[in-house]
């Protein structure tokens, strides 16, 4: 019978290796820093018998309070405790066997001065880019002959393209002008992955979803020194860094994988056995055990190696990487990938390491669901679930299904259903009392795992500009996909690498180069236009990152909400129908009395009379109001 990936992991785990010489060739973390409030750290220390030791240390403020020996002897885990009193320099972790030592250094940093973990809030506008198609800055690194993938190739839509954090950190200006004030990667750590074998295609790790070594980021993306100058160099510019965190699983190519510490390091099974993907389990008051441990501890796909956070040294191990992280590069918010497949007490456990050495950072977790109950169970809710998450945000996925949804009926007869068109998006905000704060949710319209935007609402540019207006001036931290600005198109299907396609103008060689306005088309020029006006507006406005939200219920296809605040106030009035509509204002007293005129914040036009408004088809109006 032909064994699968699965049952060759497995076989590969936990083999004895016999008489080989005590040594250690691995610590995680890689270091640690005096004066942390997280200040109990447990060491992985890793070599060829490196379990078989008795370790000491003797060093000023660090205590060894235990030795951990696991099923594997090539693993010891150390528990020590760092005292506010000890000084930055090499502790030495000495471990004995017989005549044999072996002396490791492990170094403790003194903390640095520079910004991090500064959080990201309605005040910002956040932009996801995948570094391997966004630009290339240094072709020396595209590829290595040492790596499980040494392949680089821009005409394979599934292979590695180039792309790494140079040529992102040459483009900043571009997203300055554009507005944006946060940059979210795909994951930089390192994927050294093989070739993966999907629907008769051979695919590379380029989404970096697949880690290999927690404590690297890829060299094909320029390594940690690269990311380290990526983040400062943000910073200086004003802007803020998202990482992309991922706790569920890791590569089947993982060092540890091919070397498990112990068997419970993963989930295992009889067989494999892959999640179901269904959210329902999770929050349904009579859903079966298997049902939820399915969806649970099943893996995301076969060669992805689903983690055991039950385990207290994987649990371990992830916080502290968290930790690490944030400290050691700087980054100000985490976004964590498949947030509903982790065990949920670990994410909390981990949430509040985070919070309670930077309570500034942010944390948004990604969550694939379709309702409004089962996106608040991940969440800091209002709602009596058995388990309350700690988790401050999460990505609106119920409210991108609405927006979309909404979208594709404007100017057709549905707009003005029952419960169509603009209906959805009012529906979805409306039931925004079962969150603690709904504001620190992250919106969008479309990602790396979805249609483009523009497809999805058919290429139709006044579509495509109302769903940005919404996003842009509707509560919660909007999150936009590199390339949308520019009228980026495709469809997942065929594959996901059609809405992963390069950045033109970003690569060696490209014959257009739409980072420019004279690379771009006259409509390419007029929707990044669009996008940088509302965005500017949006971060020089208070009012849209801190005011209120309140909304009229959709009549005849026209859809009213108003951002408010003590700074100003803020009208969205969108026609969702296929012909220019009147719309009489008093029915919004509530919020328009005291304003006499109003301009507009698009096209710079004044109204003087606020009584009835003129609305174009298809067309959403962004008034500031004033006396």
């Amino acid at each position: 019978m032909k064994k699968t990936l699965y049952t060759l992991l497995l076989a590969a785990s936990l083999l004895p290796l016999g008489a080989a010489a005590q040594s250690i060739t691995r610590l995680n973390p890689t270091n640690w820093w005096v004066g942390m409030k997280h200040n109990t750290v447990q060491v992985l220390v890793y070599g060829p018998q490196a379990g078989t030791l008795a370790y000491t240390v003797n060093y000023p403020g660090v205590k060894l309070v235990k030795t951990n020996i696991v099923e594997n002897p090539n693993y010891a885990f150390l528990d020590l405790i760092i005292a506010p009193t000890a000084k930055p320099g090499q502790v030495a972790l000495v471990g004995k066997k017989g005549a044999k030592t072996v002396t490791q250094n492990w170094e403790l940093k003194a903390r640095d001065n520079a910004v991090k973990a500064q959080g990201v809030t309605q005040a910002d506008f956040i932009y996801l880019a995948m570094p391997d198609r966004f630009a290339n800055g240094d072709p020396s690194n595209d590829k290595f002959a040492d790596m499980a993938d040494p392949s680089s190739d821009r005409a394979q839509p599934f292979l590695r393209h180039g792309g790494d954090l140079q040529g992102a950190s040459q483009h900043l200006d571009y997203l300055k002008e554009l507005g944006v004030t946060a940059v979210w990667f795909t994951p930089v750590i390192e994927n050294n992955q093989g070739l993966t074998d999907e629907g008769g295609a051979k695919r590379s790790a380029y989404h970096g979803y697949g880690f290999t070594d927690h404590y690297t980021v890829d060299k094909r993306l320029g390594g940690n020194a690269a990311y380290k100058a990526f983040v400062q160099k943000a910073h200086g510019m004003g802007l803020k860094v998202v990482q992309d965190a991922v706790y569920n699983h890791i590569g089947n190519n993982h060092w540890f994988i091919q070397d498990l510490p112990m068997k419970s390091w993963l989930h295992q099974w009889p067989a494999y056995t892959n999640t179901s993907y269904r959210q329902q389990p999770i929050t349904d008051p009579h859903a079966a055990q298997i049902d939820k441990r399915v969806t649970l501890d099943g893996w995301f796909v076969p060669f992805l190696p689903d983690l055991n956070q039950q385990n207290p040294y994987v649990a371990n191990f992830l916080i502290q990487h968290a930790l690490w992280t944030v400290e050691n590069f700087g980054v100000d918010a985490w976004r964590i990938d498949t947030y509903m497949y982790n065990d949920q007490p670990f994410m909390n456990r981990c949430n509040a390491a985070l919070l309670q050495e930077y309570p500034k950072i942010h944390i948004f977790g990604e969550s694939s669901v379709t309702s409004i109950v089962d996106q608040a169970y991940y969440v800091r809710n209002k709602i009596d679930f058995p388990f309350k998450s700690n988790q401050p945000g999460g990505l609106d996925f119920v409210l991108e299904n609405a927006m979309l949804a909404g979208l594709k009926e404007v100017g057709t007869p549905g707009a003005t259903g029952w419960d169509n068109g603009a209906q959805r998006v009012y529906q979805a905000l409306a039931q925004d009392a079962v969150y603690q704060d709904p504001t620190k949710l992250v919106t969008f319209i479309d990602n790396h795992d979805h249609n483009r935007f523009l497809s999805e609402v058919g290429e139709d540019v006044a579509k495509y500009k109302m769903g940005l207006t919404w996003l842009l001036t509707t509560r919660g931290i909007p999150s936009m996909y590199y390339g949308t600005e520019i009228l980026m198109k495709n469809f997942k299907d065929p594959s996901d690498a059609e809405v992963r396609r390069d950045f033109p103008g970003g690569f060696p060689g490209d014959q257009q180069n739409k980072f420019t306005a004279a690379g771009r088309t006259e409509a390419e020029n007029d929707a990044f236009r669009f996008v940088s006006t509302l965005a500017n507006y949006r971060r020089t406005h208070p009012v849209l990152s801190s005011g209120q939200l309140m909304q009229y219920l959709p009549e005849n296809g026209q859809y009213v909400y108003f951002r408010y605040a003590d700074a100003g106030t803020v009208m969205v009035a969108s026609n969702t129908t296929d012909k220019a509509a009147s719309l009489p204002t008093a029915r919004f007293s509530e919020r328009l009395t005291g304003f006499t005129k109003a301009r507009n914040v698009l096209t710079g036009e004044t109204l003087s009379d606020l009584k009835t408004l003129q609305i174009p088809a298809k067309t959403a109006v962004v008034l500031e109001l004033m006396k």
